[in-house]
């Protein structure tokens, strides 16, 4: 009987404690390919953080593996549901070929405490890269992200986003995908000719969520310079306190 007791007692602590899931560092995307760039440009990308924990997620030291690597996050402590961003920047000068750069950002995340970003790209001489970029496809968004305001919990939330073709090829889209199940994502169409334009519609359900709240969606293409594009949709959600 007391060794049944003992295991009730350990099974119920192992549960209570399972349940503390503390901060949580996450991001949609751990890595960026650039694709060719051209030698002496400085190129810039912006990695989404969010934290998918229940407690206070702060973000410590940001370093890069090369001194042609700077990185920095636009705010440092995140509240449970609250996102921001890392900026990368990567300066090409003096470098030639494929490029891979690692950024580790550190934070109090028990189980992740070192998140490894990844760039990566070909540098090309000037000339070689204008030659290039003529016949290539290459996906624009006239914005990356919107924010809907303060809202009520169960509310249903839509926003467009509008994209062209800014480039030389035929551009084809292959997935879009989303950080929940709580958010879908249309597009109009998944090829486009140079300089023809399509739509992507967000629709996003706050249904048993609360505070401050973003969430992510990815579309691939086969845009060589970057293959993968993220947008996001915030909301700063309100209990319905009529509901009680």
């Amino acid at each position: 009987m007391f060794k049944y007791t003992i295991s009730v007692f350990l099974l119920i602590a192992s549960l209570c404690t399972a349940q503390v899931v503390g901060p949580k560092i996450s991001t949609p995307v751990t890595s960026h390919d650039f694709g060719f760039i051209r030698q002496g440009d400085i190129v810039k990308i912006d990695f989404q953080v969010i934290n998918t924990g229940d407690d206070a997620l702060k973000i410590g030291n940001i370093s890069a593996s090369c001194g042609c690597t700077a990185a920095i996050a636009e705010k440092k402590e995140l509240t449970p549901g609250e996102a921001t961003k890392i900026n990368v920047e990567f300066n090409t000068t003096g470098k030639i070929g494929k490029q891979s750069k690692h950024i580790n950002v550190a934070s109090n995340d028990p189980k992740t405490p070192n998140l490894d970003l990844l760039i990566s790209s070909v540098v090309l001489r000037p000339a070689e890269y204008d030659s290039m970029k003529a016949n290539q496809p290459k996906l624009e968004f006239t914005e990356k992200a919107h924010d809907f305001g303060t809202v009520k919990e169960g509310d249903k939330l839509d926003y467009t986003f509008s994209f062209a073709n800014k480039g030389g090829a035929r551009l084809e889209i292959t997935n879009v995908s989303t950080s929940c199940g709580c958010t879908v994502a249309s597009i109009s169409t998944k090829i486009l000719a140079p300089a023809e334009t399509g739509t992507l519609k967000v629709e996003f359900d706050t249904s048993g969520k609360s505070g401050k709240t973003t969430r992510a969606i990815t579309v691939t293409s086969n845009d060589e310079d970057e293959p993968n594009k993220v947008l996001t949709v915030t909301a700063d959600i309100k209990k319905d306190d009529s509901k009680k």
